[in-house]
């Protein structure tokens, strides 16, 4: 007996000493040939979010349903491939999904990953996640610097608040890696060749500004590492044939022009001038902006720049202020914007109008721009195009960091995690001891080939270029020291 006792002894000690994956079941997953439901012809009327109330009790489960019914439109040609939620019609042949599917979707569940014994071959690489081992996805953004700072916060939370949704993925635990980017071109160059040396890194939340965006993709090109921007607009950033850069946010190619139609239809203006920052985010923006008022049949009467940092804005409103413009136009961000917002009073352009966009509609500008914020205009996502969890997160917002968001990108930032994580699942391959295998460039085709998918910033469906977003423009307007809906 004592020999027995000794022997499973040494056994239980020996097991203790093992990793927890080696004998541990991998996590269950959705296999796609486990998509079942019922085949649904639509009503006239009837929209996804009335579906999902009837059928589930619960309006936030027509993501899903958008979800498993594209799964299950690959290989049944009876269903309706769904490509943008808020388009369906009467007629529309749609998979209702078991409801059991709809709680794994809702508990951060996907179909995936497919299963083997080795790891895929990949010409850009295999990320290997080991069993109990951290999917590890960087974040880049402006986490210092006057003006920036507050953008890139408000984007690590909504990034942090997708991980506290759907904190493991396929059985392991989800890490953001945080990093910041500064806004520039060397905080972008900097933060890429940290990640680029890492290879846990699986793919990258960011970059924040185009200014960093842009060489940091080229690095991320280069090395097969995919990055999904919340926030760089910059028509160029997406405009190079780069597999690596895409982008949850809209191009400034549709703010520009919505801000002209604004400005010149709503407004009634005729006379603007523009000033930029410098950046690729703001010179893009005016330049778009510039073209579009002038097809409309609008003057520029004068186009100038700053640059980052400049603190007396006097020289340029001077030289502006000759031309007598109606309104200011500004491609730029926080500090800049204050400024010249601030000091045109200073040289008698106190009743000339000034307008920004998503770079200052933060709660930052009001406070830096005193008074001279009052009747400020900016444009920003519309958030009626927004998916049906918004209000749900803006209240777990508040509730977690105390404020409510105090810029305009933090659901594009959840959104950006998302899409990550979704890809991750299409793409990898997931070994019996629970290993994770990633390979970079299925990655990168699973980012791209995303399709349909309601966001909480809106509808989700990337372009052969990168450009995932498809936000309308919403206007808003500095009243009583607040941000409101411009009328």
């Amino acid at each position: 007996m004592k020999k027995w006792f000794v022997a499973l002894l040494v056994v239980a000690l020996v097991l203790t000493l093992l990793p927890l994956g080696v004998f541990a079941a991998p996590p269950a997953q959705i296999p796609e040939d486990k998509i079942e439901g019922k085949v649904y012809t639509l009503e006239p009327r009837e929209t996804l979010s009335l579906v999902a109330a009837r059928e589930y009790g619960n309006v936030l489960a027509f993501p899903a349903i958008v979800y498993f019914n594209n799964f299950a439109a690959r290989k049944n040609p009876q269903l309706t491939l769904i490509t943008d939620p808020n388009a369906v019609k009467a007629g529309d042949v749609i998979l209702i999904p078991n409801a059991d599917l709809i709680k794994a979707y809702l508990a951060g569940e996907r179909v995936g990953p497919a299963k083997g014994d080795a790891p895929p071959d990949d010409p850009w690489g295999v990320v290997t996640v080991g069993p109990g081992e951290p999917v590890r996805i960087g974040f880049a953004a402006a986490l210092s610097g006057a003006g920036v700072d507050v953008l890139g916060i408000d984007e690590k939370r909504g990034a942090e608040l997708a991980v506290a949704d759907r904190p493991t993925l396929a059985g392991h635990p989800v890490e953001l890696v945080v990093e910041d980017d500064l806004c520039s071109g060397e905080g972008g160059t900097a933060v890429a060749n940290k990640f680029v040396a890492d290879p846990t890194i699986v793919a990258v939340v960011g970059n924040m500004c185009s200014s960093s965006s842009i060489p940091a993709s080229d690095i991320y090109e280069r090395a097969g590492y995919t990055m999904v921007s919340p926030s760089s607009t910059a028509v160029a950033f997406t405009a190079r044939g780069l597999r690596a850069a895409n982008r949850v946010c809209w191009s400034d190619a549709i703010q520009g022009p919505a801000a002209a139609r604004f400005v010149y239809e709503k407004l009634g203006l005729r006379k603007v001038a523009t000033i930029h920052d410098g950046s690729p985010y703001g010179e893009g923006l005016v330049n778009a902006f510039a073209e579009a008022f002038k097809a409309l049949g609008g003057e520029v009467v004068a186009q100038e720049a700053v640059s980052v940092g400049d603190t007396d804005m006097r020289p340029v409103l001077t030289k502006i202020g000759v031309n007598k413009p109606e309104l200011i136009y500004f491609g730029g961000f926080v500090a800049e914007g204050a400024f010249l917002a601030s000091q045109r009073a200073d040289v008698g352009m106190e009743n000339v109008v000034f307008m920004g966009a998503d770079g200052i509609k933060a709660e930052d500008f009001i406070k830096s721009a005193g008074a001279a914020a009052e009747g400020v205009y900016a444009s920003a996502a519309d958030l009626a195009t927004a998916g049906p969890g918004v209000n749900a997160f803006l209240a777990k917002y508040e509730a977690t960091y105390g404020e409510k968001p105090p810029a305009p990108f933090h659901l594009h930032a959840y959104d950006a995690v998302n899409v990550i994580m979704d890809a991750i699942y299409h793409s990898a391959v997931q070994g019996p001891d629970g290993t994770l295998w990633i390979g970079r460039e299925a990655l990168n085709r699973a980012v791209r080939a995303t399709t349909g998918y309601q966001g909480l910033s809106g509808v989700i469906t990337c372009q052969p270029n990168g450009d995932c977003g498809t936000g309308t423009v919403a206007m808003s307007k500095v009243v009583n020291g607040q941000w409101v809906a411009a009328e």
